[in-house]
């Protein structure tokens, strides 16, 4: 498939909030799946995407002649408790850490939440509960629960690739500190009723998790450099969007003025289902205000409003997940 490449100036209210690392990593949700149902097909989703809400409607229709019940999931994105790359978690206290939910035809839903914990490919659930230690590795009460644990029973977890001991100095002598190697698997869970013949409306909202980096990753002292390759072929880079990088570089140092915002949507889901493909397919992306660069890869994109791109696509067959790439100004005068 040929995949354009949209890129516009956009004007930011404010800037990004400063970090307190020069990089936060961002978690890539998606859509909805389902239980297996070869009846069930996806007739229409419509798919909106901002910085600050991910919004999904579906309509599904069950093309057989008999009800059919069953489950229908949203897996929330693997959180790795990487000690070298925070995730950004809208809400890092609450399990629902993207505050999803869910209606269907109209009607809010309360779905079911399932969360394990695995490391080394291994399901590590019951060990970390019979310890008292929450599964979600970023929780408050984690590092304080490991502090606790017998010392035979972390040097179990040691071994089993569970925890690592972190070594630093923090300035008041040298700490070593038990700390999550787990990786969280959360699904949230609800069964549904579709009526033979009839369409049946699903919707879902969540605040994406948005990965950002203070400065430009592929752009430095007045040249493009590594990981450049990787982020031309990933959000789809064309010269319009590279000439305006070239152009907005600060003074003498070489270096744009802008933080990088990255957003990611697994789309490859919605092929699962009866049919293998979308049957009306609806995306919108807004970029929120004026004079920031923005691209992805999309086909048959078209720039609806000031803030807005949008795409129309009938028996939509998703090849790849969206990625996109927002640089916000820094403040800084160009």
């Amino acid at each position: 498939m040929n995949y354009g490449c949209v890129a516009a100036w956009l004007l930011l209210l404010a800037p990004l909030p400063a970090l307190a690392n020069d990089s936060v990593a961002g978690l890539g949700a998606g859509g909805i799946l389902l239980g297996r149902s070869d009846d069930i097909a996806m007739e229409r989703e419509d798919l909106f995407i901002s910085m600050d809400e991910v919004k999904v409607d579906y309509v599904f229709r069950n093309q057989s002649d008999r009800d059919v019940e069953t489950i229908v999931a949203f897996p929330m994105p693997d959180i790795d408790a990487n000690p070298h790359e925070m995730p950004q978690l809208p809400d890092d206290a609450s399990d629902n850490f993207l505050g999803f939910s869910v209606s269907v035809d109209g009607a809010p839903v309360k779905p079911e939440l399932e969360q394990r914990a695995e490391a080394v490919g291994l399901d590590v659930t019951e060990l970390l509960k019979a310890q008292g230690v929450p599964v979600n590795p970023f929780a408050e009460p984690v590092f304080s629960a490991l502090e606790k644990l017998p010392e035979a029973v972390a040097a179990d977890w040691v071994d089993r690739g569970m925890v690592f001991i972190d070594s630093y100095d923090d300035g008041s002598g040298w700490k070593n500190v038990r700390t999550p190697l787990w990786t969280l698997k959360s699904t949230y869970w609800w069964r549904t009723n579709f009526p033979a013949g009839k369409p049946v409306a699903v919707a879902h909202r969540y605040r994406p998790s948005v990965g950002a980096s203070v400065g430009l990753n592929f752009y430095s002292g007045g040249a493009f450099q590594e990981p450049y390759p990787d982020y031309k072929q990933r959000y789809c880079f064309d010269k319009s969007f590279e000439n305006a990088v070239v152009k907005a570089r600060d003074g003498k140092d070489g270096f744009p003025p802008f933080s990088e915002s990255r957003l990611q949507y697994v789309l490859t889901t919605g092929g699962n289902w009866a049919l293998g493909t979308i049957g009306k397919f609806h995306l919108t992306v807004d970029k929120g205000d004026a004079k920031n660069l923005v691209s992805f890869c999309a086909t048959g994109l078209k720039k609806t409003g000031p803030t807005r791109f949008e795409l129309e696509a009938t028996d939509y067959y998703p090849q790849r997940d969206l990625d996109i790439l927002i640089l916000a100004p820094n403040g800084k005068a160009n």
